[in-house]
């Protein structure tokens, strides 16, 4: 038997050429494999059929987040090149980032539209907290927004090992995104065409929030113990048409793995605000999310763990070794998993 809360168990085999690099075309002919928890049977399907398994009465909850173009390229006072990636803004027009390049302390790096950052501190973990400046004015969330727009590029995943290109600005945001301040977009959400939307908003209460991504959500879990993971933390909302709905939902569908843990977090601690650091795995199971759908996630990371806390070790391990030997295309731009 393997052990649920041994880091180890969480890791499989993927063959390379079944991590997707682009989407399908159109969204919804992406393959869906649907897990019934009650029947313990396997169904394998596409997008555009998603809503032959929703059982009715249900509220549907989706992240409006935006991917921020996060990752720019810039120099050093030395002339050295350097590569920033923004993860999230902190308190006080600080941020925190990671960045590709020998720096210190009150290191200056120069991009592009008179952009300055200047590193204020060093984490042990390897990220940086810098401020930002134009044409030394200290630049808020928004201002630096905007400006990365211009500049910056897409921070697609490393495991699809190439740029990003003009397309991916469509096809690495969901149709639905509003609040800037991802760095990764929520991917179960990537699948949705506006016919199928329109589809669910007809027949569901369907609802927004938001989870603001950030780059902890690609870190792989490097202790053998589960429970002594530290945990990324992210900012959400949650507002208050949705709060209500929360509250009066019969059952709870969560798209995304981000989404689910916003819900969590909230049916914990009754927060609606704030930055949440939720570790969903098997010894801390959902208590407010019914359903869930989402793509197949990196080999022991906390998203397949999160997977587990719905369906156990085994059944997780399982469902993916069916979705490999199907050929089923895995990670942000691949196909879908639906638990009902």
């Amino acid at each position: 038997m393997l052990d649920p809360l041994k880091t180890s168990s969480y890791d499989y085999d993927l063959p390379k050429e079944l991590i997707a690099t682009y989407p399908v075309s159109p969204a919804d002919s992406a393959r869906l494999l649907v897990y019934n928890r009650t029947t313990q049977t396997i169904t394998h399907t596409t997008f555009k059929h998603l809503m032959d398994f929703l059982p009715d009465n249900l509220s549907v909850f989706l992240n409006d987040t935006k991917v921020i173009k996060a990752r720019i390229f810039g120099t050093k006072e030395t002339g050295g090149k350097i590569e920033l990636l923004l993860n999230k803004p902190l308190f006080m027009d600080r941020y925190l980032v990671m960045i590709g390049g020998k720096v210190r302390v009150g290191t200056k790096l120069f991009f592009d539209e008179n952009l300055m950052a200047e590193v204020l501190e060093i984490n042990e973990d390897g990220s940086r907290v810098v401020k930002f400046f134009q044409n030394d004015k200290k630049l808020d969330f928004l201002e630096l927004v905007d400006i990365l727009n211009k500049i910056g590029h897409l921070p697609l995943p490393p495991y699809m090992n190439r740029s990003d290109e003009k397309e991916d600005e469509k096809d690495y945001q969901t149709l639905f995104a509003k609040n800037y301040g991802a760095v990764a977009a929520p991917t179960a959400s990537l699948h949705f065409t506006p016919e199928l939307l329109e589809e669910i908003n007809a027949k569901y209460s369907v609802n927004y929030l938001t989870l603001h991504v950030g780059a902890g959500t690609f870190k792989p879990v490097d202790v053998d113990d589960i429970l002594k993971h530290p945990m990324h933390s992210e900012y959400f909302e949650i507002g208050i048409e949705a709060k209500k709905a929360l509250d009066n939902a019969q059952k709870v569908l969560a798209v995304g793995t981000t989404v689910t843990r916003t819900v969590e977090y909230y049916a914990r601690t009754n927060k609606i605000q704030g930055e949440c650091n939720l570790f969903l795995n098997p010894a801390n199971k959902p208590i407010k999310v019914d359903y869930l759908l989402t793509n197949f996630h990196l080999p022991k990371s906390t998203l397949i763990m999160l997977v587990a806390s719905f369906v156990g070790l085994e059944k997780t391990l399982e469902i993916y070794r069916e979705a490999i030997k199907e050929n089923y295309r895995f990670y942000s731009y691949g196909d879908g998993m639906l638990i009902i």
